[in-house]
């Protein structure tokens, strides 16, 4: 069974913790949901998916818990648009999701946002997610530099999320072979935007002792993140 480490922190400036996660090594499962910031009750969104995913049943097989999860994910995704509507207006109750299953020799990775999920192998660091935000779409046009996007007007846009506008929640899927000593992290945009990626390969391949995720908050912490920040890490 892997290891992993899972932990959440409200931030340097924030009042309140939209962020959730969720760790179910006896599943093979783990989860990183961000409440959309600005939005009304983004922690309800991101509490409702990890609180669905938590009833899944521990004895499911590989393709039953992948099925399961994006039953469950677009279950919530219906009942937060019709809370949304009850409530009228322009409000939108919606959360970003990111997802690792981890079963045999394999993993898989599922979302909706721009929380990540990164591999470090054999010393290298490799996103593996790619985000659905306005300054991704617009790196893939041409009209922004990679280096750029983070301190974009709209880098906090996403353009997709759990319980936002689409009628059809799709979710993005990666899947690939683990090998041993493979490093996941999945985690908020609070460390993705606040840590360059050069700190989070050096922080995830720290020598044993203190837990990485530890390393991680409080990195983001002296940066003075000023967002919610979440991170949990898998080692296989």
């Amino acid at each position: 069974m892997p290891r992993s480490w899972a932990q959440t922190d409200v931030g340097a400036v924030r009042k309140h913790n939209e962020d959730n996660l969720l760790a179910r090594p006896e599943l093979g499962l783990w989860v990183v949901a961000d409440g959309a910031g600005g939005h009304a009750s983004g922690e309800v969104a991101s509490g409702m998916i990890v609180e669905a995913l938590s009833r899944l049943p521990a004895d499911l097989s590989a393709s039953e818990l992948l099925s399961g999860i994006r039953v469950t994910i677009t279950q919530v995704h219906d009942a937060l648009r019709a809370e949304a509507a009850r409530r009228g207006g322009d409000v939108m109750i919606a959360s970003t999701f990111v997802g690792l299953m981890i079963r045999d020799r394999h993993f898989a990775c599922l979302w909706a946002g721009d929380s990540r999920a990164y591999l470090l192998r054999g010393g290298v660091l490799q996103q593996i997610t790619r985000d659905h935000s306005l300054v991704q779409e617009l790196v893939e046009a041409g009209t922004l530099r990679p280096e750029d996007a983070e301190k974009h007007p709209h880098a906090n846009i996403i353009t997709r999320a759990v319980g936002a506008d689409d009628e059809v929640l799709e979710l993005d899927k990666v899947i690939g072979q683990i090998q041993p000593g493979d490093r996941f992290l999945l985690c908020s945009d609070g460390l993705s935007k606040t840590l360059s990626e050069p700190e989070l390969q050096s922080l995830l391949g720290a020598p044993e002792g203190v837990p990485p995720t530890e390393l991680l908050i409080a990195a983001a912490l002296a940066h003075r993140v000023n967002d919610n920040v979440t991170a949990v890490v898998v080692e296989v």
